[in-house]
C-alpha cells in the first residue's frame, strides 16, 4: 500500500469528521474508507452482546468434568474438548459457523444491500500527527466510534493495526529509536485503552507486512537478533528489546490493558517455508495469540492482468487468475496447505482468521476495468466454505485491497448473493 493512501488523512486536522483509511497487507496500495459512525463528540449505540472473554492465550483441547477412568480403557463421566474456532466464536458472541466479515466499506452500503456481516474491519495507520488517534475527539474516539457503529449492526469489530509503515514502507529504522517507538506503543496502548472501555470482543491484525520485512532484514532472519525499542513500556518490562520482544509486547500489553481483545498475528511468507515462517513467528509470540491472520491476496487477480494496471498491481508474478477446480497452480488448496502448515508448526492449535480477500466476479476475460476487475476468491470461498471450516477457519473478512479494487458498490450485487445464500444453507461448520 502507497503511504500517501496509508495517511489518507494527514492533511486534516483534529477532525470533526469519522473518517478511516483503508488498505492492503502484503505490499498493497490504499483505498478510501467512507464515513462512518457518528460526528464526534457523540456516543454510537451499543448492540453486540458479549458471550463472555478470558484473558490469556487462546486453548484448544482442554477438558472439563470430573470424569474417572474405567477399566476397559475408556472415560467416563467428562466432557468432550471444545474446538478452539468454537471457543473464539463463543468468546465473540457468535455462532458456532464460520463467520462472514468485510472491511473498507460504510455500514450505510452494507444496508443498502442488506448484508449484515459478522465482522467489520478499520485500518489503524501512522504514528504522530495525522495519525489514527487524531481522526476524532478525544484522542482515539474513532476506535470507540467505529466499534460502536459495528456492534450496532450486529457485527464484532476489527482492527487493523498499520503503524509501521509511518517511516515508509519497509523504513523500519524508527524501530530502535526510543522517541518514535514511545509514541508508537503510545498509540497502541490507547488502542487498547479504547477496546477495554468497551468492555466487549474486539478482533485486532497485528502489523501486517512488517514481520515479512523485519525477517528479510534481521540477521539470519531471526527476530531476536534485531534491536527494537520494548522494554521501556511497564507492560513489557521484562521483554527483550529486540523485534522478537515486540511482537511479545503486543500479546503482553493487550492481555492487561484489554482482556477482551482478541489478538491475530499476519505471517509473510516472503523469507521461507511455512515452517520456517512459523518459527520467526513463534519467536514473536505469534503462537501466544488468539488466531492466525492469513490471506490469498491483497489485489484482484485482473487488476494485476490489465494491459496498463495502476500502480497498486504493478507487482506480483502471472498467473494471478487461480484455478477453481485446484488442477494447476496457482489455486485454492495450494493456499490453504499453505497455512494449514503454517498452522501446523506454529502450535497452539490456534484458529485460521481471513482478511482482505478480493471482491472481483469471475470472468474467463483477463483483466476488466477500474473498481471492475475479475477474481474468484468470494466466488469460491462463499461456495465451499466448509474446505476453510474444516481446516479450523473461524471467518472470513473480504474487502477491497486498494482505492481501484471490485467492492460491494461495484460487484453488481456478487457479495450480497453468495453470502446471502451461504446463510441460508445454515454456514459451515467449525472443526
Amino acid at each position: 500500500m502507497d503511504i500517501l493512501s496509508r495517511l489518507c488523512i494527514s492533511a486534516l486536522t483534529a477532525s470533526l469528521l469519522l473518517f478511516g483509511c483503508g488498505g492492503g497487507g502484503g505490499g498493497g496500495g490504499g483505498a478510501g474508507i467512507p464515513l462512518v459512525g457518528t460526528p464526534t463528540g457523540q456516543s454510537g449505540t451499543g448492540g453486540q452482546s458479549d458471550a463472555g472473554q478470558s484473558n490469556g492465550g487462546q486453548t484448544a483441547g482442554n477438558t472439563s468434568g470430573s470424569g474417572t477412568q474405567g477399566g476397559t480403557g475408556g472415560t467416563s463421566g467428562g466432557t468432550a474438548p471444545v474446538p478452539a474456532t468454537v471457543a473464539l466464536a463463543n468468546k465473540l458472541g457468535k455462532p458456532s459457523r464460520v463467520l462472514v466479515g468485510l472491511g473498507a466499506t460504510s455500514i450505510d452500503d452494507m444496508k443498502s444491500q442488506d448484508i449484515h456481516p459478522d465482522i467489520v474491519e478499520r485500518y489503524l495507520v501512522g504514528v504522530g500527527p495525522g495519525s489514527w488517534p487524531t481522526w476524532n475527539s478525544p484522542d482515539g474516539a474513532y476506535v470507540t466510534f467505529t466499534a460502536q457503529a459495528a456492534q450496532a449492526y450486529g457485527a464484532v469489530p476489527m482492527f487493523t493495526l498499520y503503524q509501521m509503515t509511518a517511516n515508509g514502507e519497509g523504513n523500519l529504522s524508527g524501530i530502535s529509536d526510543a522517541t518514535f517507538m514511545g509514541e508508537y506503543w503510545g498509540q497502541v496502548r490507547l488502542m487498547y485503552q479504547r477496546i477495554a472501555e468497551l468492555d466487549k470482543p474486539a478482533l485486532v491484525n497485528v502489523e501486517p507486512d512488517f514481520w515479512g520485512f523485519a525477517a528479510s532484514q534481521a540477521p539470519g532472519r531471526d527476530l531476536t537478533k534485531m534491536a527494537a525499542a520494548v522494554s521501556g513500556q511497564p507492560e513489557c518490562s521484562t521483554l527483550p528489546d529486540t523485534v522478537a520482544g515486540l511482537g511479545q509486547c503486543f500479546v503482553q500489553m493487550g492481555r492487561k490493558v484489554a482482556p477482551k481483545a482478541l489478538i491475530g498475528f499476519p505471517p509473510a511468507f516472503w523469507n521461507g517455508t511455512p515452517v520456517e515462517v512459523a518459527a520467526m513467528m513463534r519467536a514473536a509470540g505469534a503462537n501466544q495469540a488468539d488466531f492466525i491472520v492469513a490471506q490469498t491476496s491483497d489485489r484482484d487477480a485482473g487488476c494485476r492482468e490489465a494491459a496498463s494496471p495502476p500502480p497498486e498491481c504493478q507487482n506480483g508474478s502471472a498467473p494471478f487468475y487461480w484455478d477453481a477446480s485446484n488442477r494447476t497452480s496457482p489455486n485454492f488448496h495450494d493456499n490453504q496447505k499453505q497455512y494449514s502448515d503454517y498452522r501446523a508448526a506454529l502450535g497452539n492449535g490456534l484458529p485460521i482468521l481471513w482478511w482482505q480477500t478480493p471482491m472481483g466476479v469471475p470472468s474467463d476475460t483477463p483483466g476488466g476495468t477500474d473498481q471492475h476487475y475479475r477474481d474468484n476468491r468470494v466466488d469460491y470461498m462463499l461456495t465451499n466454505t466448509q474446505e476453510y471450516g474444516d481446516m479450523h477457519t473461524i471467518g472470513m473478512v473480504f474487502s477491497a485491497g486498494g482505492s481501484h479494487q471490485t467492492s460491494i458498490s461495484t460487484d453488481g450485487g456478487q457479495f450480497a448473493r453468495l453470502s446471502a445464500q451461504y446463510l441460508a444453507r445454515g454456514g459451515a461448520a467449525l472443526k
